[in-house]
């Protein structure tokens, strides 16, 4: 190609800032050509081509400052390069050698690296946007005055997460320069099957957001215009949205090919290549001669030929499974903060308020998120006060957007906060499920990362509220290694808990009975003090039969057993169901040889299910009887009164129990 085939004139930059640019774009290039190869002989496993999208990788990268946060996608290797990953580390994390960034537990761009500023993506492409959003507002929190990029390409702009995570940031003014690659195609899928907008750009209006469109493959053009955005959106924070036009040259991945792509296209953006149009310009302009150009090449070339030596040589993973169970969690120093002796008898909901607004007051860097949360004091009123007592920058009122806001706390830890949403209801998790089980709960474990969140979660029946507004869903979370989970039964423990759950660096779902909020009163300290997680409370001794439950579940047991004069149980209250107390389950299961297991939530696929389990395959020899479970119905959870009793499992404890007792 000898003449450039894109208008550069317009933006006059110093020689030595376009011959920057023109490295930033070689390396990623030569790199990508090199994966091609390696890939061909089977020595990496699959790769995500860039190869003609250089230009907005490296154009935003270059505008950026290295304090500040970039969150790129599988088609932005110019970001890591840009920002000096060092190659080797690169090329071992695709080959899943320890020495990569996710010791050989994710691939590709899945990683994060908080040395260079840089949050990777997940699968479920959606999630980043919202973590953008809530780094942005850490650094608005904290004066900062920096910007945070985020990536994303056409096909995810119709998740609800660009929705969500647009939204929050025009209403938050938050500094994000959202970045879509729109690069004509989802996979097979093109852009008239996607979307009806003639611009993506033009949804920026529909959130009161500024909006562009830039050319994604002039470099100069990206490079000059987002920096510019840049310096004013540190200066006046808020929310950019960015559509570069652009155009993917390979397959999604290079297994899918791009046949379903029509001829005429390819070669129409060929002649727009980034890279060699830039190139030709600096040449015609005697910026670029041709021994500078071989030189440029011979460096890189050689820098790669020198990581992937030093990747190769690396042995492949081994496996061990201390290491990958102790990586699952970061390491939490329990420290303990004794009950002073002056106490008060409030109910479980004035509790938590209690524990949550001392948790405020501990940690300065802990902000508080959820609907209705700040002068209404939340549905339940828990925050009720907050506002005058610690401000709206630290309880923030959200819209009705679950995912965004999850995602938007990962944000706040990544950026060095702790952060406590409010689900309005544990129900409505469903909305925020995908952050909580594949963001929150796998970023320790893929590259070290914690996400130092909590999920408060209204839950459980008995208040006549229906299918909607009364499950206790604690088991979809127990499944997922990576999250704790807490249910307190008094609000001693309660507030004593959900202080230990906000100090734990690791994401806890922490569960409170609306039954409960002002139904059960007690004695609680009137200081901050914490309760250590994975401790059961054995709240009655007996000999003759262990009952063990948690949340309701206890109240349900101490009304029935008294009802009964049942005298020779020992009754344990989990407390935390992940960690487990199985020392203290597995002592009584023995000392009794029977065991009743009671849970609110139906008994199929609950956490009783596992107890059980485990107690039969570890306890077998001590058993004298069969390990009974007790457990709501296999239906959804009723509205009439008289419907949700039936579907309680309160009513079918005393004859558990005393079939139980027989044998």
């Amino acid at each position: 190609m000898s003449q450039p085939q894109m208008d550069y004139s317009a933006y006059q930059l110093p020689a030595e800032t376009l011959l920057s640019l023109y490295k930033g774009m070689m390396k990623p290039r030569l790199i990508e050509e090199k994966m091609l190869i390696l890939l061909r002989q089977g020595k990496i496993s699959k790769w995500f081509s860039g190869i003609g999208q250089e230009a907005i990788a490296v154009g935003v990268a270059s505008c950026l400052k290295p304090e500040e946060y970039i969150l790129p996608m599988h088609r932005n290797l110019g970001i890591f390069t840009s920002r000096q990953v060092p190659l080797s580390r690169l090329f071992a994390q695709w080959q899943g050698k320890a020495s990569g960034f996710t010791k050989g537990r994710d691939r590709s761009f899945h990683f994060g690296t908080q040395e260079h500023r840089i949050v990777g993506m997940i699968s479920h492409l959606g999630p980043q946007l919202g973590v953008a959003d809530g780094i942005a507002l850490a650094d608005v929190l904290q004066g900062n005055g920096r910007v945070t990029a985020v990536f994303t390409g056409e096909g995810a702009t119709s998740e609800g997460d660009f929705h969500e995570a647009l939204n929050l940031a025009s209403v938050w003014d938050l500094p994000v320069l959202f970045c879509i690659e729109n690069n004509g195609y989802g996979l097979s899928t093109p852009v008239n099957e996607q979307y009806r907008c003639e611009d993506l750009a033009s949804r920026g209006a529909g959130y009161g957001m500024e909006a562009h469109i830039l050319d994604g493959n002039n470099i100069l053009e990206v490079y000059s215009q987002v920096n510019a955005l840049c310096e004013d959106m540190r200066k006046n924070p808020r929310p950019v949205l960015l559509e570069f036009k652009t155009f993917r040259m390979r397959g999604h991945e290079e297994a899918s090919g791009t046949k379903y792509v029509p001829q005429e296209l390819l070669e129409h953006w060929a002649l727009r290549d980034p890279l060699e149009n830039y190139g030709a310009y600096l040449r015609e302009h005697g910026i670029l001669s041709e021994e500078e150009e071989v030189r440029i090449k011979q460096e890189i070339t050689q820098e790669i030929h020198d990581g992937l030596e030093m990747a190769f040589a690396e042995k492949p993973v081994g496996f061990n499974e201390s290491d990958e169970l102790n990586d699952v969690f970061k390491p939490f120093v329990y420290q303990e903060v004794k009950q002073n002796s002056e106490k008060t008898n409030i109910r479980l909901v004035d509790a938590v308020s209690q524990g949550l607004g001392q948790s405020m007051e501990r940690h300065g860097n802990l902000v508080i998120l959820g609907q209705d949360i700040a002068e209404y004091g939340g549905v339940f009123k828990v925050t009720e006060g907050f506002v005058s007592r610690f401000g709206k920058d630290r309880v923030r009122n959200t819209p009705i957007c679950e995912s965004a806001v999850v995602s938007a706390a990962m944000g706040l830890a990544i950026n060095g906060m702790k952060a406590v949403m409010e689900m309005q209801f544990a129900d409505f998790v469903s909305s925020g499920f995908n952050p909580i089980v594949n963001y929150l709960a796998k970023v320790h474990y893929r590259w070290g990362q914690p996400a130092d969140v909590v999920v408060r979660m209204p839950c459980g029946a008995g208040v006549g509220a229906g299918p909607f507004h009364s499950q206790t869903n604690e088991a979809w979370f127990t499944k997922v290694p990576g999250l704790k989970v807490v249910y307190p039964a008094f609000p001693n423990d309660a507030k004593g808990l959900l202080a230990t759950a906000i100090n734990d660096p690791n994401p806890v779902l922490f569960f409170e009975h609306k039954a409960l909020y002002r139904s059960v009163y007690g004695d609680v300290p009137t200081d901050y003090y914490t309760i250590p997680f994975g401790k059961a409370n054995l709240l009655r001794e007996g000999r003759d039969l262990t009952l063990i439950t948690y949340g309701a579940g206890v109240h349900w047991a101490l009304e029935t057993l008294g009802e009964m004069s049942l005298e020779g149980v020992d009754l344990l209250d989990l407390r935390t169901l992940c960690p487990l107390d199985w020392d203290a389950v597995f002592a009584s299961v023995r000392k009794t040889g029977k065991v009743l297991i009671l849970q609110e939530d139906s008994a199929f696929g609950g956490v009783g299910s596992d107890l059980a389990a485990r107690i039969a395959d570890t306890c077998f020899e001590a058993l004298d009887g069969p390990v009974k479970l007790v457990g709501g119905l296999e239906t959804p959870i009723p509205f009439a009164r008289n419907l949700e009793a039936g579907y309680l499992p309160k009513g079918r404890l005393k004859a558990a129990l005393e079939d139980l007792m027989r044998y």
